[in-house]
C-alpha cells in the first residue's frame, strides 16, 4: 500500500524534509484519521575501536508501512487489510515543530474531536513560536493578531 501526495503515488524519502502530516481514510465508511509521521528517526552509533565518541545520525523510519498510532484504526487495518484504506500526505514539513503545527491546524480546521467521522480522540501538542517561524509568512494572519 502506498502513500499519495497531491494525487500521485509518493515513494521517495526526501533528504530535506523531516516528515509529513497525513490523512488515512477507511474506504467503505469514509471515517478518517489525521496524524503526523517522521521520515527519519535518530540513531546513535556506539563507541568502537575506531570511533572514540558516539556518533549521532539518522535513519529512515517505518513511514512507508505506517498506519497511525490510533489503536482502533490499527485493529481495523489488521482485520480488513491495508487495501481497505487510503493514505494521503497533506503537508510535507521541514521540521518537527512545523509538523506539529500543521497537524494541529488540520485537526482544528476539521473539528476532529467533535465529529464521529474521525478516529482522532485526543489532540496533544506543544509548539514554540520558533518552531513555526518558517511558515509564518505563508499564513494569512490578521495584523491585529501579530
Amino acid at each position: 500500500m502506498t502513500w499519495y501526495y497531491q494525487g500521485e503515488k509518493y515513494l521517495d524519502t526526501p533528504e530535506d524534509y523531516q516528515g509529513f502530516v497525513y490523512i488515512i481514510t477507511e474506504l467503505d465508511t469514509g471515517k478518517r484519521y489525521i496524524g503526523k509521521k517522521n521520515f527519519w528517526q535518530p540513531k546513535t552509533l556506539p563507541i568502537t575501536k575506531k570511533r572514540k565518541r558516539r556518533v549521532r545520525t539518522r535513519v529512515e523510519s517505518n513511514w512507508k508501512d505506517y498506519f497511525g498510532s490510533n489503536k482502533e484504526l490499527q485493529q481495523l487495518v489488521e482485520a480488513k487489510g491495508i487495501n481497505a484504506f487510503k493514505r494521503e500526505i497533506l503537508h510535507l514539513c521541514k521540521s518537527k515543530g512545523e509538523m506539529s503545527y500543521m497537524e494541529l491546524k488540520e485537526q482544528m480546521d476539521r473539528n476532529v474531536l467533535f465529529l464521529d467521522e474521525y478516529f482522532n480522540n485526543i489532540i496533544q501538542v506543544r509548539i514554540h513560536g520558533k518552531h513555526v517561524k518558517n511558515i509564518k509568512e505563508g499564513l494569512h494572519v490578521p495584523q491585529n493578531m501579530l
